[in-house]
């Protein structure tokens, strides 16, 4: 029997990853290698959109980036500047309509798009755009961006982009291109990553430095909070800072989950930033044991420093199948954790008889972990000791992040004791909001999923249309999905 099964495990998960090159004679070629190295950052959809400077060909598709694209459809791709997305889906929403770049023609020409975050008020924008007779292909907010581009009265496609942004709230890092210019814009609180690189003469822009590192360019800076680069073939990129100042607020969990550990993200090393969470874990929730067990891969670098920290050997206990798609054959006979074992399973010559302590880097709903917690046993673990690099995950994300409705998280409802009784662990421990805040440096962080503290502030009719998408999904026409 053939079963769809969700194997983004038990963690909030991250939207979108994003790409951009301009002025470089394989560009599609670089975007889609970019692509490839942001593919953990979304594995239901993929796309590109290239231009020579007169006309834009584009193809996106559902699956990963190796998926959609081969050398048959890139050849066909041409021009030297391309930009690029993949996606996860919210709700099941995975149709390809909804696959970025979203294109459009208008009298200013065509412009592209792709964007990672989401925007909290864009249902009351497309509400009234439909009224005045807007017509919708998807249900995403970045198409309502594109409207308020077409809209806009300003002359040049720089001020029409500024015109629409200064309209909408919440998260965005956006990356447009049009006939003769690549555009990359950060929302003034910085939610998501976005960074500038070097490619030879191309200029290059990416959710994550890794990227750069794949096709040997050279990471040159963050682009800042609030910050739109214009980029011109021949010139340096032009830098505008349009929009009026705010507090930043840095999504925290890039850095305990989202982005490789490989990458450079908000100006800080990710892999050395998950080293000091699992030390600073290991001082504030040491426990006696005989491994200390990542929970591949996110936790390794964590477990690392957790290890060091509290003298105790350091083990793969866990092993992941990276080769995993979205389909399976699943057999008539039942198989216990038949989810979670395709992705996972325990090596019995290290676990067996020892004590554990697994190391990851949150607890959603509680029931993967559990899986896990169960999995460890049955390979004859005499004890299994869960810590976790962030504290309890409380409240949902609106800013950009796929999580369950609050009453879904297990931490809304439930102490440390509890959850600890529901995983069957022999005991948890989480690391404190001032423990993490300690380890990561006094920056500006968006810590909302752990507060219930927003940024940006919800109007009450805002908060509720949000948390009718999160029950039902945004899959009705005229109603905006929360992804970007």
């Amino acid at each position: 029997m053939a079963v769809h099964l969700d194997l983004r495990f038990d963690r909030p998960h991250e939207e979108c990853g994003i790409f951009g090159v301009f002025e470089h004679p394989e560009a599609a070629n670089m975007a889609y290698l970019g692509l490839y190295a942001l593919q953990h950052r979304g594995q239901e959809c993929a796309g590109i959109a290239t231009s020579d400077g007169q006309k834009m060909y584009f193809e996106k598709n559902r699956g990963y980036v190796a998926d959609v694209f081969n050398e048959e459809i890139l050849e066909k791709l041409k021009g030297d500047a391309a930009i690029g997305h993949v996606r996860y889906s919210t709700a099941g929403d995975t149709r390809r309509v909804n696959a970025q770049p979203f294109l459009i023609e208008s009298h200013r020409g065509k412009i592209a798009v792709v964007h990672n975050g989401n925007l909290i008020n864009a249902h009351h924008i497309r509400k009234n755009l439909n009224r005045e007779g807007s017509i919708f292909i998807s249900t995403s907010d970045t198409e309502v961006i594109l409207h308020l581009i077409a809209r806009s009265k300003q002359k040049t496609v720089e001020d029409a982009i500024i015109d629409a942004l200064v309209q909408v709230r919440g998260a965005y890092s956006l990356v447009f291109l049009t006939d003769d210019k690549m555009i990359a814009v950060r929302d003034p609180r910085g939610f998501r990553p976005l960074s500038l690189g070097r490619l030879n003469n191309a200029w290059i822009v990416s959710s994550e430095t890794c990227a750069f590192d794949l096709i040997y360019g050279d990471f040159v800076r963050d682009i800042a909070p609030g910050e739109m680069l214009i980029i011109e073939k021949g010139k340096a990129p032009l830098s505008l800072q349009p929009f009026p100042e705010k507090p930043p607020a840095f999504c925290i969990f890039e850095h305990i989950y989202f982005s490789r550990p490989d990458s450079i993200v908000f100006g800080k090393d990710v892999s050395e930033m998950r080293d000091r969470l699992g030390r600073k874990l290991a001082q504030e929730a040491p426990v006696d044991a005989d491994y200390v067990v990542p929970i591949p891969d996110s936790g390794i670098f964590a477990a690392l420093g957790y290890a060091d920290e509290a003298n105790i050997p350091f083990n793969l206990g866990l092993i992941r199948n990276h080769y995993v798609g979205r389909t399976f054959i699943e057999p008539e006979m039942s198989i216990r954790h038949f989810g979670v074992k395709v992705k996972l399973n325990a090596i019995r010559s290290i676990i067996e008889g020892k004590r554990i302590i697994l190391i990851d880097d949150s607890i959603v709903r509680g029931v993967t972990s559990k899986k896990i917690v169960d999995m460890v046993r049955s390979a004859g673990a005499r004890e299994v000791h869960m810590r976790i690099t962030s504290p309890p995950y409380c409240d949902s994300c609106f800013y950009g992040i796929d999580t369950p409705i609050k009453e879904d998280l297990i931490a809304s409802s439930k102490n440390v004791e509890e959850i600890c009784r529901f995983l069957g662990a022999d005991s948890l421990g989480y690391l404190t909001l001032k423990g993490m805040l300690g380890a990561l440096g006094k920056e500006s962080w968006c810590v909302a999923c752990f507060t219930g503290k927003y940024p940006v502030d919800f109007q009450r009719d805002e908060l509720a249309q949000l948390r009718l998408f999160e029950k039902n999904g945004a899959v009705a026409v005229g109603v905006v999905s929360l992804n970007g």
